[in-house]
């Protein structure tokens, strides 16, 4: 009789034919290739779309991979409203961002750090094209760089949020050089974000800029910062949002406030909230100007997991009203529509969002084409609408929103998805542990097979108020290609399912979330579709938090990857940017220690991990920063548990470097084969 070892070999070689003959078969039925790494670098983005003032045309951002220069690179382009014509509008090694169309159609202004001279500005400034042809030329030369902007309604000036320049900033040195910095001195609460490293008192202000004389004058000094400016038909009125309730970095009450356009004017608080509006959202005037709609909280204690609702407020002030009181679901982006005078927003609901419209005193919501999808941006205009739409296999493309129905205006990313072989999409709904019902979504791999049990991936959203949905994600269709079946379980602390469901987990992480992650493995191997013995399980961010938790609580994983996680909240506390959740929900470390070590569980449990980890951090991540992966990288190698740990130089939560993002996909893969296959 053979040997073990030869049984062995044979039995691998066996299962490597029938794998090469069923890839074999999948390529010549559909012939079609699998989702690679190399497709990371086809995907174009496509963003920010705006109906030009005649409606004949829609302006754009897309954005895409520069591969010799290892960044992405975005820029301006436009789509006729037929669909028939598509054209680039810029074509600079800089990025622009925010195409905005003057009231009367003539220019397209947009935002971008170009050279306009010898140098990059390394600010990005406001610079305007001509759409009767030439190059675009520079408006703006705000110091500390513009990060918003708006038109006027008669066209002849800017609402435009500038920041305060840095005083400490080094100035280059007579051989180009910078100086060497000055020491760095600190004394705000609020004293680090991610991706702008340690705050100052450096504030963002609203300016008016003049187009015909080039000048701008600053309307609202003072220590606070303003966001999200919108012009009232009249041309006489701005609203903006700001936080004026004493020091603005120790609360999150953020309110509507309105100015007159003009020097010396006074902002008017319109609304008394004391909780977040805004909402990322600016405020829209209704057609007539006597009335602003705008996105506001729902609970104060509950801010950072909030749930935007739609208000309308008297511009002269009074009591908001809530045209949706009813409608137990976020909404964003509104738009006050001034050919039925309806007002246009987003609604998020269980694994979607759509395009929905509401009468501004409420009544019906009338959901525009709810067919499975996401859409993640709105732009309505004199009648005419389009929307950003993503598929479970097609990234964000630009379609015009017709009655009911979607028609496709950009398709950028059309010509090579047609050649994948796409893992399936579909959603999926258990139960869990305590009964309560939980969905989610499954991927399942090209050529799957009903019957056969596989090795399965339990991939974890992060937020945690976000959801998984109907949508493109490559991360999923990565693991998928590679012969994966993924979970992508929308646990409780999910968006999309109602404010109770999100807000359950305040201040108890790490334990219904790793309930309804459980409950979704559970629910897989019942249908006979997971592998008991070859189960992983991963995320970024509050994904990796959740892993961190589940790992520590139950062994069955053989595989996990744990990116930009933290596991020790203590060491979190003065460390990262969230200061304010941890004493508004947790309270301090020395008068709520319990509670602090509690929601710690992971670190100080990292004993009662068995699970082989792949800890993945940017270096500069002042979100969740890199000390946190540190630790358990640290723990488990202390404790013989496989473990290894990358840290990707000069990145901050999110990792934009394209190499970086494939590597990150490849030591994905390379980290679950090694431990479930």
């Amino acid at each position: 009789m053979p040997s073990n070892k030869t049984r062995s070999a044979r039995m691998t070689f066996y299962l490597m034919v029938v794998l090469l003959l069923s890839c074999s078969q999948i390529a010549m039925g559909s012939d079609k290739r699998l989702f690679g790494f190399d497709d990371l670098a086809r995907i174009q983005d496509v963003s920010d779309p705006r109906i030009s003032p005649e409606g004949d045309w829609v302006a754009y951002v897309l954005s895409g991979i520069d591969a010799e220069r290892d960044q992405h690179q975005s820029d301006i382009w436009m789509v006729s409203w037929d669909g028939s014509q598509t054209v680039q509008l810029t074509h600079t090694d800089a990025s622009e961002s925010q195409p905005r169309f003057s009231p009367d159609g003539r220019y397209l202004a947009f935002l971008s750090s170009r050279k306009s001279g010898a140098e990059d500005d390394e600010k990005s400034q406001i610079w305007l094209l001509d759409r009767a042809g030439g190059e675009a030329r520079k408006l703006s030369d705000f110091p500390g760089g513009v990060s918003d902007y708006a038109w006027s309604p008669d066209g002849h000036r800017l609402a435009v949020i500038a920041s305060d320049v840095d005083p400490n900033e080094p100035a280059p040195d007579a051989t180009g050089e910078g100086k060497t910095p000055p020491p760095i001195v600190l004394d705000r609460y609020q004293f680090k974000a991610d991706g702008v490293g340690y705050l100052r008192r450096l504030r963002d202000h609203l300016y008016v800029y003049d187009l015909a004389s080039g000048e701008s004058q600053l309307l609202t000094p003072g220590d606070y910062d303003e966001s999200l400016p919108s012009w009232s038909p009249d041309g006489k009125l701005i609203a903006f949002f700001s936080k004026r309730d004493g020091d603005p970095d120790r609360n999150d009450n953020q309110d509507l406030f309105l100015i007159e356009a003009s020097a010396g004017s006074v902002a008017r608080q319109l609304t008394s909230f004391s909780g977040d509006d805004g909402q990322g959202s600016a405020a829209v005037f209704s057609p007539d100007g006597k009335y602003l709609a705008y996105l506001q909280g729902r609970a104060t204690k509950y801010v950072f997991y909030d749930q935007a609702q739609l208000a309308v407020i008297p511009v002269e002030g009074g009591e908001p009203r809530y045209p949706l009181a009813d409608l137990d679901r976020a909404v964003g982006a509104p738009q006050w529509s001034s050919a039925d005078g309806s007002i246009w927003f987003l609604l998020e609901d269980d694994r979607n969002q759509m395009v929905a419209r509401v009468a501004p005193e409420g009544g019906r919501v009338e959901r525009l084409a709810p067919a499975r999808g996401v859409t993640w941006g709105l732009h309505e205009r004199n009648g005419r609408a389009v929307a950003l739409v993503t598929t479970a296999h097609a990234p964000l493309e630009i379609m015009a929103l017709e009655g009911d129905a979607l028609r496709t205006l950009t398709a950028h990313n059309q010509e090579w998805l047609s050649d994948i072989e796409w893992g399936s999409v579909e959603g999926i709904e258990f139960k869990s542990s305590d009964g309560t019902p939980v969905h989610g979504m499954l991927i399942k791999p090209p050529g799957y097979e009903a019957g056969r049990r596989y090795p399965t991936i339990a991939y974890i959203h992060g937020g945690p108020v976000a959801q998984d949905g109907y949508e493109f994600d490559y991360i999923l269709q990565t693991l998928a290609a590679h012969g994966y079946v993924v979970v992508a379980p929308n646990y409780r602390g999910s968006s999309g399912r109602g404010f109770a469901f999100t807000t359950v987990i305040e201040a108890d992480w790490g334990n219904l979330e790793v309930k309804d992650v459980l409950a979704a493995v559970d629910y897989l191997i019942a249908e006979g579709i997971a592998d008991p013995e070859r189960l992983g399980i991963g995320g970024w961010s509050y994904g990796a938090m959740t892993t961190n938790y589940t790992i520590s609580r139950d062994t069955r994983f053989k595989a996990a990857v744990s990116g930009a996680g933290i596991a020790n909240i203590l060491a979190g506390y003065g460390t990262d940017q969230y200061i304010r959740q941890y004493e508004n929900e947790i309270g301090t470390p020395w008068k709520d220690l319990d509670a602090y070590l509690r929601i710690s569980y992971p670190f100080f449990h990292a004993d009662q991990i068995k699970t082989p980890t792949l800890f993945l951090c940017g270096e500069d991540d002042f979100n969740v920063p890199l000390l946190n992966s540190e630790q358990m990288y640290q723990a488990l190698n202390s404790l013989g548990v496989p473990t290894q740990l990358v840290i990707y130089p000069g990145e901050f939560h999110g990792l934009s470097v394209p190499s970086y993002q494939r590597d990150r996909m490849e030591r994905y893969v390379a980290w679950f084969d090694r431990y479930l296959k």
